[in-house]
């Protein structure tokens, strides 16, 4: 193995430099890094979307949870070798272009943009429903709600990337805390066994209400792309790499704490929220921790739980404006995106892509006036697209970097991700496998994978369009 490790070292290092990568400040701190990586893998999926889920897979969501999250921490591991190799704001659009060339960086990052356009989306529709919960804004229109939460995210995260660093970490603060305390309740109520809604939490409550999969396999399976979109945050701690001193130490403890913080935290809830009320008792409507807390008679733990729920979803909505301004303008440095996206304020903030993005989420606001019932599962579908494409594109590129290592062309770093090339092959297979289960769920998930064809289109018409101002790219389009 020494001598495994002595060989790579004489390997010839890095060599491509990404244009997108200058005129950021390197102010972001280490706990801004450590938290953000917490705060990616603890989002809107978690605290809104597993009501719903619990009621369609009972307890077995649990599973659906550990699987996917052991295929995000892969993702993220592998993002995490390519940071170490060469760090860079575009992440892994940079690392497209170096391994696929910019046809492959212009593929990259719009289906990146269309996961944070329709997430974005999804987080202020989120934070209208949760302010619903009181009744002081129950007459308020959801859509003016959502315009307002843009309106005060947009504001904040144009003010510079120290901070949104800040904001970040005092998010994750919240939901961490918040998900801890939780926890602690949860297991006193257990161990005390005190009655929740008349009912003796344990784990009868999983065994006498059907079992760990009271509505057989098939709804754990369908429920998956939902759960993929609750881990849609965790490659966000790549782009912040071009924008902290000191990468190479940071990002390691960083992506490593994403693992069991997946298991405590998702894992840990759900096995948690099935021992504490009947399965059937959570629903789409209204997050399972709330429900819980709302009928144990503790004075405001709803309301206290609700403003958690809603900072995260804040936390989710700032965390896309910040990656999507970043990979916007590593794209139009190149020439795949519009010019005005590469423009960078006086505090270094590419403000550009930062108000393209939120322009999308203007939409959303148009699709909770018009459909303000169906807006969350409508654009969690588009999302998981983007999604799948973003993470799908993370293993291509680490594939291809590996095979370069093998070579000789490049040095691989000691940080790795294991089991390479098996572990990037396995997890495009499970991305697959996910695409096909969002076709058999039917609906508007089936709808969704339908408009491939019609985004792939899109995106070859947009090419088209952009490459003669891209350098080298009808040399590419000739090879």
């Amino acid at each position: 193995m020494s001598e495994q490790f002595l060989q790579d070292d004489k390997r010839p290092t890095a060599r491509h430099v990404d244009a997108g990568d200058t005129g950021y400040s390197k102010t972001l701190k280490p706990r801004h890094i450590n938290m953000i990586a917490i705060g990616g893998a603890i989002g809107t999926g978690l605290f809104l979307g597993a009501g719903g889920r619990l009621a369609d897979a009972g307890p077995s969501l649990f599973i659906a949870y550990a699987v996917c999250g052991v295929f995000a921490f892969l993702v993220v591991r592998a993002l995490g070798e390519l940071v170490l190799y060469r760090p860079s704001s575009g992440a892994f659009v940079s690392y497209a272009r170096e391994f696929l060339g910019e046809k492959g960086a212009y593929t990259a990052g719009w289906m990146y943009f269309l996961n944070w356009a329709t997430t974005g989306i999804a987080d202020i529709t989120a934070v209208a429903t949760y302010t619903h919960y009181w009744r002081l804004f129950s007459d308020v229109p959801q859509w003016v709600i959502a315009l307002v939460a843009l309106a005060v995210v947009l504001t904040v995260n144009l003010i510079s990337v120290r901070i949104f660093g800040e904001l970040e970490f005092w998010f994750a603060i919240v939901k961490v805390s918040a998900l801890v305390v939780f926890m602690g309740i949860a297991i006193f109520l257990l161990t005390t066994r005190h009655p929740v809604d008349g009912a003796v939490p344990g784990p009868a409550l999983i065994s006498g209400n059907g079992g760990i999969f009271p509505n057989g396999l098939l709804p754990v399976l369908l429920v998956i792309q939902g759960v993929v979109f609750a881990y849609a945050s965790v490659e966000l701690v790549g782009v912040t790499a071009g924008e902290t001193a000191k990468p190479e130490e940071i990002m390691p403890k960083a992506i490593n704490s994403i693992m069991w913080r997946v298991g405590l935290f998702y894992v840990g809830s759900v096995v948690l929220l099935s021992m504490l009320m009947p399965w059937s008792s959570y629903s789409a409507g209204q997050s399972p921790f709330v429900t819980v807390l709302s009928r144990i008679g503790v004075p405001a733990a709803g309301d206290v739980m609700n403003l958690v729920v809603l900072t995260a979803a804040m936390s989710s909505l700032n965390s896309g404006l910040y990656s999507t301004g970043r990979i916007l303008r590593s794209m139009a440095v190149s020439g795949s995106a519009p010019r005005f996206t590469a423009r960078l304020s006086r505090t270094h903030v590419p403000y550009g892509g930062i108000l393209l993005t939120s322009g999308m989420c203007v939409l959303g606001v148009g699709l909770n006036f018009v459909v303000p019932a169906d807006a969350f599962e409508i654009v969690l579908n588009l999302a998981a697209l983007g999604i799948l494409a973003t993470w799908g594109m993370i293993m291509i590129c680490h594939l291809l970097f590996w095979r370069k290592t093998r070579d000789g062309t490049l040095t691989r770093p000691s940080y790795r991700l294991p089991g390479s090339p098996w572990t990037q092959l396995v997890t495009l297979a499970f991305l697959l496998c996910v695409l096909i289960l969002m076709y058999a769920d039917g609906g508007a998930a089936r709808t969704t994978v339908l408009c491939l064809p019609l985004i792939a289109a899109a995106l070859v018409a947009g090419w088209y369009a952009v490459r003669g101002r891209v350098p080298g790219a009808t040399a590419q389009s000739e090879d």
